[in-house]
Parts: C-alpha cells; structure tokens; sequence
C-alpha cells in the first residue's frame, strides 16, 4: 500500500470511533477499559512550532485479542503491505488494522532456548522479516513474519548487560530503525553505559554484508536532564526522529521530540569512556516539541500527569507524507498497569 493511502486510513482511523471502540469480533474491552477517541481538527491543535497533535485513540487499552494481552507496546512498524505491526514487551508481535487499529493477528516471539524475551524495538526489512530488539542481553534477532527465530546479530561487548559488559539490564536497546535504503540498522540505548557520562547514550549501526547485517559505526547521543531514549526513526534524508522520555513519580512523564543528525557526529565504537570532555562530537539535535504543550483533547489520566493526555510514550512509527509535513504515530506502553493506558497518538510533523 501507497505511504499516501496509509496517511489516509490511518487518519480515518483515528476519526472513527465508534469503529474503534468496537474492534474486532475477538477482541473484547475489559470492564471499565476506556475506549475515548478524539477526532481531528485542523487547526489549534500544535504541541509546538512543528508538531501539531492529530487525534489519539484509547480504544484498545485492557483489551485482549485471542486470548493475548494487547498492551505493554513498545514499537511500532510499517509492514511491506501497508498494515502496522505492534511489538509487546512480553513477547507478543501484533498486527493491526492501518484504518481502525483493531488487531487482525498475534504471534508469540521466543528467543533460542524457547525463552520469552523483553522485546522493545522493532523494524520490518525489506523482505518482510521482523527484526527486534530485547533489551534483556541486550539482543537483536530476526523473526520471520510467523514468528521463526533465523538469525541473531552480533552486539559490541561494551553493550552487553553487566557484568558481560557495562550496560544496565532494563535499559539498554530500545529504539531500532533501518535507514533509507535498507543497508544500514541503527539501535538506541535507552540510557548510558557504566563508564560514560549520564545521559550520553549510544546509538549502534549494523551494515548489510552479503545478505547479513554485520556490526558498523557507533555514535553518541546526549538527551535532556533525567530522560532515556525509548524510540528512534530514520527519516526519508536520513536524519532521526528520536524520542527522550522520563517519568517521576507523583508528576508524571515527560516526552519530548527531537531531530537528530548524525552527519558530523563521531564514531564511538573504538571510544572505551565518553565523557562529554573528551572531543567527541555527538549527533546533533533540534527540539521539535515537548509533548506537555500538545492540548489535552479531552484525554483523562489515570494517574498524575503534567498533561492528561501523557503516558509511557514508547513505539514511534512515520505512517505517511504529506505537504511537506510527516505523520508519526506513537504509542504508549501501559505495563499492563491499571493506572497507565495504551494510547496512541496521531502527530503532524514539520521537519
């Protein structure tokens, strides 16, 4: 399906309602779920100069579709024929419905031994197969659209959970995208390693090599004060789409998002400590908006925010183009917590 057709569907999507709420046969709201839908509007709606909210769905938050939890979504993904690919960190790969969201399939992911994993990034390759992310090792393996394990890629030893290396379990690959043109993969820590200044994290490259994907460039990432990286995007030019969200207790999350370029950046992968002194230049980044500004839209929280419509911001996927602005969908991963809510988001974006 045309990027074009997507961008229309999904706008249609979000619009509707009532077809949201209801959802497939086979997936049923729990009790009390929240199934509120806003509607897009044209005007008044900006979270900043560049981004402008488009709507946002809680239609499948505590829902279930054949007999699976839809919720603790981590990544988002265009699928080759159009439809999206929503990730569980429990192990679950979702399709769903490009115009209403509904689940249309599920399929259970294991890592070698059998084992569920803690999947977090998602990528769809150029040939349909599902690369993901674990940030358990961390991991990035290969999956075939109904859920084979076929290949796993190799990871720099200095990214590796301690103590095999000097990353934090829980925080480390989060966001995985493909470049333009497919050659190149990119991870995203959510934090930084042991050894490396707070808040520096690292971004991993994989190059394709005789149909493989064998390890490249590294680079480095500073995010705002307090906050990781659960998502990143290639643009169309190559420039990422990168999301820097916290949360603290009592307050709330915050989820801002920035443009990144890693044009001038510097190759970190022989650089044992980055400290932030020690003539590095990372990828340089432009703040497109803090969330916190988007308008509320009538959304409820269920627990302190700053804004309603916030929650645990993790999947981002580009969905279309269209005069000159992009459409990005974001989701949110509910933990399967009852005050946290599967929310997606309909963003326009002026890049």
């Amino acid at each position: 399906m045309r990027l074009r057709t997507v961008l229309a569907t999904l706008t249609a999507g979000l619009a509707a309602a009532t077809t949201l709420a209801a959802g497939p046969a086979n997936a049923h709201p729990a009790a009390g779920a929240a199934t509120k839908t806003a509607t897009d509007t044209a005007l008044g709606d900006a979270c900043g100069p560049a981004v402008s909210l488009g709507g946002f769905s809680d239609a499948l938050d505590k829902t279930a579709f054949d007999g699976t939890f839809v919720g603790n979504l981590s990544a988002l993904a265009l699928d080759r024929d159009g439809s999206l690919a929503a990730l569980s960190d429990r192990s679950s790969l979702f399709g769903l419905d490009a115009r209403t969201l509904a689940p249309r399939s599920v399929v259970p992911l294991a890592d070698e031994s059998g084992a569920a994993l803690d999947s977090e990034g998602l990528a769809v390759d150029r040939d349909g197969t599902r690369l993901v992310t674990s940030e358990t090792e961390p991991s990035v393996r290969r999956y075939s659209r109904d859920g084979a394990l076929l290949d796993r890629l190799p990871v720099p030893p200095s990214l590796l959970v301690a103590p095999a290396g000097r990353a934090t379990a829980n925080q480390t690959f989060e966001g995985l995208t493909l470049l333009p043109g497919g050659r190149t993969l990119l991870a995203s820590m959510e934090y930084a390693i042991s050894g490396d200044s707070t808040g520096i994290v690292r971004l991993q490259t994989w190059r394709r090599q005789h149909g493989r994907f064998a390890l490249s460039a590294q680079y480095a990432y500073r995010t705002d004060t307090g906050l990781g990286v659960p998502e990143i995007q290639a643009l169309p030019d190559g420039r990422l789409l990168v999301l820097e969200r916290g949360f603290t207790a009592g307050v709330g999350n915050t989820v801002r998002l920035y443009l990144a370029d890693l044009r001038h950046a510097t190759d970190t992968g022989g650089i044992a400590a980055l400290t932030g002194q020690d003539g590095v230049r990372p990828a340089g980044k432009t703040l497109l908006a803090d969330l916190v500004n988007c308008p509320s839209r009538g959304a409820t929280a269920k627990q302190p925010q700053p804004n309603p419509l916030l929650d645990n911001i993790e999947g981002m996927v580009i969905t279309g183009r269209a005069q000159g602005r992009l459409t990005v969908l974001l989701v949110s991963d509910d933990n399967q917590n009852a005050v946290q809510t599967t929310r997606f988001y309909r963003l326009r974006v002026r890049v």
